[in-house]
């Protein structure tokens, strides 16, 4: 997805040469009674004084604006928020024009799950490096809220926007690409994913382990094994974080494998079809022994020249022939493909000895092994909806290409300058960022974590959402497959990544682990969409409203764990 840049560093600059002007520590006055000094008695409440603060503030680097005051620290949480949405926004921006260029792999399968996860895991970073030990547990919680908060927001109000928006009939189970009559039929409507998303969904589901391991000690009521569970969760996720990254670079390839196979078969259910269309008797007879008289006068039909043999022109005319449209098929592929299971003798071309033997595998094959099934023909129709089915949930790479680059090389330093500004950017203003969460936190009384759990996750997922739901709206299998497995797979990277930021300030620093009710809600929603995602390819739309429902269940179980039951 391409976006317009050109003109966000001019309003950043603008909204920033704004943010210097109005927020301030405090004010010099001269006197006069129209500026506050910061001392005299107001009539005007504590909590929405922007220019004036009973207390001083500390400005971040020594020249951000800083205040005190709820609405100025609400400001700066605005602004500083969008200013992480700018990084996040070219971070995804470049990575979409490095990934055109260089293709999965080592780009798509390591850098690019790193990079958007950037932005999560410097928040979390600043949030436990800030000041001594005792600042750094008040302002943990802020990293504890983000990392809570964007799984939850991902797996609920995206994950629901995407089968909203994505939304196509369902017959038979599976969602027709591009036809939506049914408008919000709840059980007749809905999407369909192909089997990656599934395993997306699977491997989200075992990310949580290091969750579970550093939980064990508050389970035992044990605080004398917190530290080491806190160590042997780090360890075990950067481990996870090392074999995503690496089955994200081979995926690609085992996919793409897969995939070849799925069309093969689909091209050899195609051609028994069409035979047992243009035979006048049964390809085989009771006992499953191919009928040689029927073979015979198919071998014959293809054979042009008539020469006694079946070259690969006249095999690619029959290819071409039965018109493959449900599929991108490779014709010379599926020409090569078919000669060597034939050509026993590897002569490029086939006798009717080879052809026999070869409709008889390929029989054998269509029928499972099951004997039963000999005296009819029905079973290469059925073969032949399965190999159409299996493609369909493998999912086609190659039907949402966009072409080749037009030029590299502009397009690489473009990609690299966007991963670079989006970088510095999330660097520069992910500590004061914290640090204004941490003062609307003192001024209005509100807990760190839910200010971080739903205003954060806002601004460092808000582009990998507008992409999932774009994706999803073009309503189709494969587009739809691709924002499912974003969302399974930023999820993942926070779940590895930013936990193991996360753990490992934990253990550097000597703070306590003390997030119980956050654990839990992420383990239930985790589970919940990934025990959903493994179990199923399609899924109505009512699935969508189960998804809305688990936020507001999410922020209720945490605050009644924590604020009822006194688990914190």
């Amino acid at each position: 997805m391409r976006r317009n840049t050109k003109s966000r560093p001019f309003l950043t600059v603008l909204l920033f040469l704004i943010l210097c002007g109005l927020t301030r520590g405090r004010l010099i006055s001269d006197g006069s009674d129209l500026i506050s000094d910061g001392v005299k008695t107001t009539k005007v409440p504590r909590f929405i004084r922007l220019f004036a603060a009973e207390e001083s503030c500390e400005q971040t680097y020594g020249f951000l604006p800083c205040t005190s005051s709820a609405l100025g620290s609400l400001f700066l949480i605005l602004v500083y928020g969008y200013l992480m949405f700018l990084a996040a926004t070219y971070l995804s921006s470049g990575s979409e024009l490095l990934l055109a260029i260089l293709g999965p792999g080592l780009i798509g399968g390591l850098l690019l799950p790193v990079l958007g996860a950037l932005p999560d895991a410097l928040l979390i970073l600043v949030s436990g490096l800030s000041g001594n030990t005792e600042t750094a547990q008040s302002q943990v919680s802020v990293g504890m809220g983000l990392l809570a908060g964007s799984t939850v927001l991902l797996l609920t109000f995206i994950w629901g926007a995407c089968v909203v928006v994505g939304k196509c009939d369902l017959e038979n189970s599976v969602a027709v690409d591009s036809k939506d009559t049914k408008r919000f039929s709840l059980t007749g409507s809905g999407i369909s994913t192909d089997i990656w998303t599934s395993y997306a969904g699977i491997v989200m589901a075992v990310s949580l382990v290091p969750f579970i391991i550093v939980q064990f000690p508050n389970l035992l009521n044990s605080n004398s094994g917190k530290r080491l569970a806190v160590l042997i969760g780090f360890i075990l996720s950067v481990s996870l974080l090392i074999a995503y990254c690496l089955y994200q670079v081979f995926q690609p390839m085992v996919q793409r494998r897969r995939l070849t196979y799925a069309k093969h078969k689909h091209v050899i259910s195609g051609i028994l079809q069409q035979l047992k269309m243009q035979s006048l008797g049964k390809l085989c007879s009771e006992d499953g022994r191919p009928n040689e008289e029927v073979l015979n006068k198919l071998f014959d039909t293809i054979d042009d020249n008539k020469d006694g043999f079946l070259q690969r022109t006249e095999v690619r005319a029959l290819i071409l022939g039965i018109r493959f449209n449900d599929i991108n098929l490779d014709e010379e592929d599926a020409v090569e493909k078919v000669m060597k299971d034939f050509d026993a003798t590897n002569d490029s071309r086939i006798d009717f000895n080879e052809f026999k033997s070869g409709i008889k595998r390929w029989l054998d094959m269509a029928r499972g092994g099951n004997s039963n099934h000999s005296g009819s023909m029905k079973y290469i129709e059925n073969f032949h909806q399965q190999t159409k089915r299996e493609h369909d949930r493998l999912g086609d790479q190659s039907e949402e290409s966009d072409g080749d680059v037009e030029n590299p090389r502009s397009t690489t330093i473009k990609a690299v300058l966007l991963l670079l500004l989006g970088t510095v950017i999330a660097a520069v203003f992910a500590d004061p960022l914290v640090d204004a969460v941490d003062d609307f936190s003192d001024a209005t009384g509100i807990p760190t974590f839910f200010i971080s759990f739903i205003a954060l996750p806002l601004a460092t997922n808000s582009s990998e959402a507008v992409t999932a739901i774009i994706f999803a709206s073009r309503k189709k299998l494969r587009s739809t497959s691709l924002s499912f497995s974003e969302i399974y797979g930023a999820v993942t990277m926070n779940n590895v990544l930013c936990l193991s930021v996360f753990l490992g300030l934990v253990y550097i620093r000597g703070l306590e682990w003390d997030f119980s009710s956050e654990v839990l809600v992420i383990l239930i929603v985790c589970l919940a969409m990934g025990i959903f995602a493994s179990v199923r390819t399609t899924f109505p739309l009512w699935t969508a409203i189960l998804a809305f429902l688990l936020y507001p269940f999410s922020l209720a179980l945490v605050y009644v764990l924590d604020y009822v039951f006194g688990w914190t």
